[in-house]
């Protein structure tokens, strides 16, 4: 049982609202973004305030939009702190976060950046991180291949996710959802660098490769991953960018080696980190219809544990301790 007069948040906001306290330091972690100017009237809101929404829905497991648009309307004070000068549209707001995706990839990828900047490696050490990907389960029924394919959806089959997709793992076989690609730092603990949404079916080398063209996926020392990784001319194009891939593929056949040594905190890492974030935000399978708005959450949910993280690290405390910080959040505890 949570003991709530023990509970503490674990940041130094000045705000008495735990929600507050993290809105407020999740702006903090905000890199602005340049664009080109576009014409016609300038958005009445933010990007920031919309993807700090999808921070609040997923902290507090808000994620309708008739639950989102009421909680804007009743509370005035989290309005404010979210930067909306008023109440938008329902339909506006949702559309909003559906396009939210590119721009979360984005603010995790800076956002690594900064934890490679900051998380100082040692001179016994090299910068090592790992990669690999994640199926999200799709809410709603199933709909077989054979019927996607004819694009008909069966009698009496209600609530389908159409924009979802199957694919298979070894651990848990067929899945009918999306997938995220997340690149981890290995030490001194697990913690995003990277994270990129996608179709269900799609190729995590050729993603990686693709965000390794585009520059969001970070360049470390090592890089640790699965078979897939070693294929594909992800490992050559890896290399030439200033890292070394590591796969079963690099393995030496014989005797163990330090390859063998180092590739065993492969499973250790990322693994480990897809738990915490689960258990953070208890978000283990999507949560509404449709690859934006699952994209925006889940991804919200990645960039809000990155910087609970590099604060706890910078304040030498456990840098993994998020889950309470989350929970005093979702309970809107007074600090």
């Amino acid at each position: 049982m949570i003991r709530l007069g023990l509970m503490i948040c674990l940041n130094c906001s000045d705000s008495s609202d735990a929600l507050f306290s993290l809105i407020e330091e999740v702006k903090l972690g905000y890199k602005e973004i340049e664009k080109p100017p576009k014409r016609g009237k300038k958005p009445d809101f933010s990007d920031l305030s919309f993807l700090l929404l999808a921070v609040v829905a997923v902290v507090t497991k808000t994620f309708s939009d008739s639950e989102l648009h009421r909680l804007l309307v009743k509370d005035t004070p989290l309005r404010a702190v979210l930067g909306f000068s008023r109440v938008p549209h329902r339909t506006w707001m949702m559309r909003r976060i559906k396009s939210l995706t590119a721009l979360a990839e984005e603010q995790i990828s800076l956002f690594g950046k900064q934890i490679l900047a900051e998380v100082p490696v040692s001179e016994t050490n090299a910068e090592v991180s790992a990669v690999d990907g994640r199926m999200y389960q799709a809410l709603g029924p199933k709909w077989h291949k054979k019927d996607r394919q004819q694009n008909c959806i069966p009698a009496g089959l209600r609530n389908v996710d159409q924009e979802s997709s199957w694919s298979k793992s070894n651990y848990r076989g067929w899945v009918q959802g999306y997938r995220i690609v997340v690149q981890t730092l290995v030490f001194p603990s697990p913690v995003p660098l990277f994270a990129g949404w996608h179709e269900n079916a799609a190729n995590e080398a050729k993603i990686a490769l693709a965000e390794l063209e585009n520059g969001r996926l970070q360049v470390t020392d090592v890089l640790l991953g699965d078979t897939s990784f070693g294929k594909e001319d992800f490992v050559p194009e890896y290399r030439k960018a200033g890292g070394y891939v590591l796969t079963p593929k690099q393995l030496p056949n014989g005797r163990r080696s330090w390859k063998n040594d180092l590739y065993d905190y492969r499973r250790e890492s990322i693994e480990l980190l897809f738990q915490r974030i689960i258990q953070a935000f208890d978000l283990k399978k999507c949560c509404v219809k449709g690859k934006g708005k699952n994209g925006a959450f889940i991804l919200a949910s990645i960039w809000t544990y990155q910087i609970c993280w590099l604060n706890n690290f910078k304040a030498k405390k456990n840098p993994a301790d998020v889950k309470e910080h989350i929970e005093n959040a979702r309970w809107r505890l007074k600090l």
